[in-house]
C-alpha cells in the first residue's frame, strides 16, 4: 500500500506537495539562521527547543495557505498541455518564497525582529521604499540568489525522481482534479466559517447593531490573527515566528481597539485628568477632557522657533554623552562624529535624559506636535480624525506665527503633508519646492539632503520676518538613514553608513547656525534640536529602555540660559515646555506637561510595536501589551538591564501607564484631542 506522501506525489497535487515542502525547507534553514545570529541572545533552554517547535508548526500551516493557490491551478488547469505553465508556475511560486526569506533577513538586519506592522506601512509607500532598496542594496546579486535557489530546488525534487512522480501522476490522475480542488478548499472554507462565527461574537458583544458580513468576517480574521507566539525572551519570540503569518497579522492588528488588546479601566479620562492636574497646571474648569488654558506672562515677546527633528539620532552618537554603546563595542563620543552638536549642548538647556516615546518618526512627530503618549497601531498621523488637532503648531498660529513643516522629501510618505497641513502648519516638502523653483543640490531616495532642507528654511525665515511675522518651522530631516548618501567633500572620508549619516547631519547643522547667526532674525530666535527617534531598538529584553535615549537642545544664546537638565523628561513634553518657556498664552489638549514646571514628577513614555510603557526615575518600568498583559520590571537605567517583578507589583504603577495610554486612545477617538477655540 502506497504512503500518503507517495499518493500525493503520483497525483496532480504533487507539484503542491514539492512547494509546500520547498516551502517548509526554507522557513526551517531561516530560523535557524536567525537563531544562530541571536546566539548570544536566546535563552538557549525550553523556550528556545518550544521556539523552534512552534515555528515549525506555523510554517507547516503557512504552507498550505500560500500554496493553496498552484494546488487550485493544478487542479482545475487541462491535461492537454499542462506540463509546462504549471511547471514556469512551480518555479516563480518558490522564487517568491526565496524572495520573501531573503526580504525577512533584511529585516531582521535593520529592526532586529520578524516582519511586523512597519513592514505593512512600507507597501504604501512603493516608490521611496523601491528606491531606498536599489540604493542599499545589490538587487542583481539578490535577483540571482533567488534565481539560483529556485531552480537548484526545482532540480534538487528532480534528482531525487519526485519530479517525474509528479509530471506521471498529474497526466494519470486527470479524473479526480475537482476532487483534490474541493479537498485543498475544505480547510479555507472552515476557517471562513470560524471567523464568520467568532466575529459575529465580537461584534455583538461590542455594538449592538446589526453587522455586515464583511465586517463579522474582517472582525474574525483580525481576531484570529492576534494570537502571536510569546516568550520572556523576545529573540525566542522573534525565532518562534513565520515571517508570512507574522506580516498576515501585523495588517490585521495595525489598528487597535484598547479595551480589547490592552487592560483598560472605566474612567480612564478622568482619571487622567487627576494626573495632569497634579503635573502643576490646571485644567480648564468645566470640562471632561484636558483642556488647558494658560494665561502666559503679560508683555511677553513673539520669539521665533526652529525645531530641528533629526532622523533616526541616538544619543550614544553624540560626544557630549559620552556613552559607551555595549551591544555595538564602540566608543561613538571618541569618534568626534558630531562637533557642533557637542558644542551646542554646552551652550544649551540641554535635557540630558530625555526619551523617545517610539521606534518611527510618525512617533517622533506625534511626541514633537501633539505631546501625547504613542497610542498602540497606527500612528496618529496616518488615522482617520487626524484633522484640527490640539498642536504646537497651532497653539503658535493662534499667537499670530506663520508656522511652517519642512521636509526635505515627499510630505506624502507616512501622510505627513496631510497631517500637518490640516493641523495649523504649512507644508513645503520637495514637491513644493521644486514647484517653487527652490534648489536641490543633492538628493536620495529619501529626498533632499539636509542642507538643501535647511536652505528652505532660512529662505522662509527672511520671508515671514520681512513680512514682520514671528514663525515657527518644524524641520524633519532626512540623510541620516539608510542608504546613507550625502553631498562629497562634507565629512571625513572613512565614515560610512549612520556614522557618516550623523557626521554629515551635525555638519549640515553647524552650518545653518552659521548662516542663522548672520541674520537679523537670529537674536529673536529659539533653536529646537531634537531627534524623532533612536537608531535601533532592537534587543533581547522586553524594552531596551537605554536606546530610547535621544537629544534635546533648546539654544537660544541670550534669550535662555546654558544649563544642563538631568532629570528624567519624556518626549511628550518638549510642546508644554517650551511654550511655557516663550511665556506666550495659549490653549491646548497636551498630556504632556512642562518639565520646568514646579509640579512636574518626571517619567517616561516608551513603545515598540505594539508594547507601550512607562518608566519611573526610579528604574520602575510598566509594560501594557496585548493580550490585556501587565509586566513590570525593576530597569538599571545606566545599563538598560531589566528585572522582572512579580504580578502587579506597583499597582499605582500599573493604573498610571492605563491612565495615560487608555486616556490618549479614548480622547483622541472620541474628539478630546481637538484644537481648542480661541
Amino acid at each position: 500500500m502506497k504512503t500518503l506522501f507517495a499518493r500525493i506525489l503520483g497525483s496532480r497535487q504533487g507539484g503542491t506537495l514539492l512547494l509546500a515542502l520547498t516551502y517548509v525547507l526554507l522557513g526551517t534553514l531561516l530560523r535557524l539562521g536567525f537563531l544562530a545570529a541571536s546566539s548570544g541572545q536566546v535563552s538557549w533552554g525550553l523556550a528556545t527547543f518550544g521556539a523552534l517547535v512552534v515555528g515549525f508548526a506555523f510554517d507547516l500551516v503557512m504552507a498550505w495557505f500560500l500554496t493553496l493557490p498552484f494546488g487550485l491551478l493544478s487542479a482545475c488547469w487541462p491535461t492537454r498541455g499542462w506540463r509546462f505553465p504549471l511547471v514556469a508556475a512551480w518555479v516563480f511560486g518558490a522564487s517568491l518564497f526565496v524572495f520573501w526569506k531573503i526580504s525577512e533577513i533584511l529585516f531582521w538586519e535593520e529592526f532586529g525582529v520578524r516582519f511586523n506592522f512597519i513592514a505593512v506601512d512600507y507597501l504604501v509607500y512603493t516608490t521611496e521604499v523601491v528606491r531606498n532598496i536599489k540604493e542599499s542594496y545589490n538587487l542583481p546579486l539578490i535577483i540571482a540568489v533567488v534565481a539560483l535557489v529556485a531552480a537548484a530546488a526545482y532540480l534538487g525534487w528532480r534528482r531525487l525522481g519526485w519530479m517525474a512522480a509528479w509530471h506521471a501522476g498529474a497526466v494519470a490522475d486527470a479524473s479526480s482534479r475537482w476532487r483534490a480542488g474541493a479537498v485543498l478548499l475544505a480547510p479555507f472554507v472552515l476557517l471562513l466559517g470560524v471567523a464568520y462565527a467568532t466575529g459575529r461574537h465580537d461584534l455583538k458583544v461590542s455594538s449592538p447593531v446589526h453587522s455586515s458580513f464583511a465586517e463579522r468576517l474582517t472582525a474574525g480574521l483580525r481576531h484570529m490573527g492576534d494570537p502571536q507566539p510569546s516568550w520572556a525572551n523576545s529573540y525566542d519570540t522573534e525565532v518562534a515566528k513565520n515571517g508570512e503569518y507574522a506580516f498576515l497579522a501585523a495588517f490585521w492588528a495595525n489598528q487597535l481597539d484598547w479595551h480589547r488588546f490592552y487592560p483598560s479601566h472605566p474612567a480612564a479620562v478622568s482619571e487622567l485628568r487627576q494626573r495632569l492636574s497634579a503635573q502643576g497646571a490646571p485644567l480648564a474648569p468645566g470640562t471632561t477632557d484636558i483642556l488647558r488654558r494658560v494665561p502666559g506672562v503679560a508683555g511677553a515677546r513673539k520669539l521665533n522657533v526652529i525645531q530641528v527633528t533629526v532622523e533616526s539620532l541616538s544619543a550614544k552618537y553624540l560626544g557630549c554623552y559620552g556613552v559607551n554603546d555595549d551591544e555595538d563595542k564602540v566608543d561613538y563620543g571618541k569618534l568626534g562624529l558630531t562637533p557642533n552638536l557637542d558644542r551646542i549642548s554646552r551652550e544649551s538647556l540641554w535635557f540630558s535624559r530625555c526619551y523617545a516615546s517610539g521606534t518611527r518618526t510618525v512617533r517622533g512627530m506625534e511626541a514633537l506636535a501633539l505631546a501625547i503618549p504613542p497610542i498602540p497601531g497606527q500612528s496618529v498621523l496616518r488615522r482617520q480624525g487626524c484633522e484640527n488637532l490640539s498642536t504646537l503648531g497651532g497653539a503658535l498660529a493662534d499667537q499670530g506665527y506663520d508656522t511652517a513643516f519642512i521636509y526635505g522629501g515627499n510630505g506624502f510618505f507616512d501622510n505627513m503633508s496631510y497631517f500637518f497641513g490640516a493641523n495649523g502648519y504649512r507644508v513645503v516638502d520637495q514637491p513644493a519646492a521644486l514647484k517653487a523653483g527652490r534648489k536641490i543640490s543633492f538628493a536620495n531616495a529619501w529626498g533632499a539632503c539636509d542642507e538643501d532642507a535647511f536652505a528652505w528654511s532660512m529662505a522662509e525665515a527672511d520671508a515671514a520676518y520681512a513680512t514682520g511675522k514671528p514663525f515657527h518651522h518644524f524641520i524633519m530631516t532626512t540623510s541620516n538613514h539608510r542608504p546613507y548618501t550625502w553631498p562629497a567633500g562634507r565629512i571625513r572620508p572613512e565614515l560610512r553608513d549612520r556614522q557618516g549619516g550623523v557626521a554629515y547631519t551635525d555638519h549640515a547643522i553647524g552650518e545653518f547656525l552659521r548662516q542663522a547667526a548672520t541674520k537679523p532674525w537670529f537674536k529673536d530666535t529659539v533653536f529646537v534640536i531634537v531627534a524623532d527617534h533612536c537608531a535601533s531598538v532592537a534587543g533581547k529584553r522586553e524594552l531596551e529602555i537605554k536606546k530610547y535615549e535621544i537629544p534635546l537642545f533648546i539654544w537660544a544664546p541670550g534669550l535662555i540660559p546654558a544649563r544642563k537638565v538631568d532629570f528624567m523628561m519624556s518626549q511628550v513634553d518638549y510642546v508644554p515646555t517650551l511654550l511655557g518657556l516663550l511665556k506666550l498664552p495659549y490653549a491646548g489638549r497636551f498630556v504632556g506637561a512642562d518639565a520646568l514646571a514646579p509640579g512636574y514628577q518626571p517619567r517616561a513614555f516608551i513603545s515598540n510595536y505594539q508594547k507601550v510603557a512607562v518608566l519611573r526615575p526610579d528604574g520602575l518600568l510598566t509594560v501594557l501589551k496585548p493580550v490585556r498583559q501587565v509586566a513590570q520590571f525593576q530597569a538599571d537605567l545606566a545599563t538598560g538591564a531589566l528585572s522582572p517583578l512579580p504580578r502587579s507589583s506597583d499597582a499605582d504603577a500599573a493604573a498610571e501607564a492605563i491612565q495615560y495610554y487608555q486616556g490618549a486612545d479614548e480622547l483622541f477617538n472620541r474628539g478630546g484631542l481637538a484644537h481648542p477655540a480661541r
